[in-house]
């Protein structure tokens, strides 16, 4: 993913390239453990033309020359990939193009120095879960056994979904008297539960991936949802076979319902204004900033002392 600052042309990024530009920066977002697209050190314009006696200087965020480190791939043309990027790799990485104008009458030589900046910035997929809504009828709200129905569904529940290492958390429930025009007085259990793919042993299935997680979570917490909404597009015959023990609690028809939740691992946020064309991505957490959870915001430390990329404390 990469976006150019200011009005210039999408030209500048294709075929695993992003070209620079001399009046501004370009931002670049590389998914972490990936490679880099190939940055090229000069603009689109230029890259038509032909170039004499080019030569390339490429500095990390470090102030560092790039030329010989093993995790960059430098090529004589001099377009650089940074390679299995980590949130420590993000940052400004300044490359310096010289090369000569030849004045065809008299021979002279100019040099002609530009320099190009792109501000690299490693991303995270956000982390999904999903918020269930769903009602059921009881016959009223001071029964013990309105407790007890929430408890026995959330125990099928986590049973349906627990080979895909998800489980259900925050579960509550409320029960709500509610007048209605044709059935006069009626009692509801307002339950809402989060589908949640972080259940115990997550973890190892995560290490059997030779690459970030986020992509196995987010498949296995969607298998997880479709299975609950299945569950309840069929609970009516469930609940006649599974909770014979407690016929008095029923489902509403049609209430379910769920939504989406994203969140982000710690070190990474959202932020719809600097990152506009990540904006659905979570992104390192920049220098002065920190996320120690799994928010979606970078929080700013009360003393910019954090100067690095990916900070989970100030």
């Amino acid at each position: 993913r990469a976006e150019p600052k200011g009005e210039q042309s999408i030209d500048l990024i294709g075929k695993n390239e992003v070209y620079g530009d001399t009046s501004h920066e370009v931002n670049v977002y590389v998914k972490v453990f990936t490679n880099s697209p190939f940055l090229v050190c000069m603009d689109l314009a230029l890259s038509q033309e032909r170039i004499i006696d080019p030569s390339y200087l490429w500095i990390g965020p470090d102030g560092r020359d790039l030329k010989g480190q093993r995790y960059v791939n430098l090529t004589e043309t001099g377009k650089l990939m940074v390679m299995g990027f980590r949130e420590s790799m993000s940052g400004a990485y300044t490359c310096i193009l010289s090369h000569k104008i030849i004045e065809i009458t008299t021979q002279e030589e100019t040099e002609m120095v530009e320099a190009y900046k792109f501000m690299v910035y490693a991303y995270r997929e956000a982390d999904h879960a999903y918020q269930v809504s769903v009602r059921f009828s009881t016959m009223h709200c001071k029964l013990e056994i309105n407790g007890l129905f929430v408890e026995k569904l959330n125990k099928i529940l986590n049973s349906t979904i627990s080979d895909l290492t998800c489980h259900i958390t925050q579960s509550s429930y409320k029960c709500h008297s509610i007048r209605t025009p044709k059935n006069g007085l009626q009692y509801e259990l307002f339950v809402n539960f989060l589908v949640n793919p972080f259940a115990p042993g997550w973890e190892e299935v995560c290490h059997k991936v030779p690459y970030d997680c986020e992509d196995v979570t987010n498949r296995r917490v969607r298998q997880a949802a479709e299975r609950i909404g299945k569950f309840f597009r069929q609970l009516r015959q469930i609940l006649e076979h599974e909770l014979h023990a407690v016929p008095s609690v029923q489902y509403v028809d049609n209430s379910f319902s769920m939504t989406p939740i994203d969140s982000c691992r710690p070190g990474f946020g959202k932020n719809h204004h600097t990152h506009q064309n990540c904006a659905s991505c979570c992104v390192v957490c920049g220098p002065g900033t920190y996320s120690p959870n799994n928010e979606v915001t970078c929080r700013t430390c009360a003393r910019p002392q954090a100067r690095m990329y990916g900070a989970k404390s100030c």
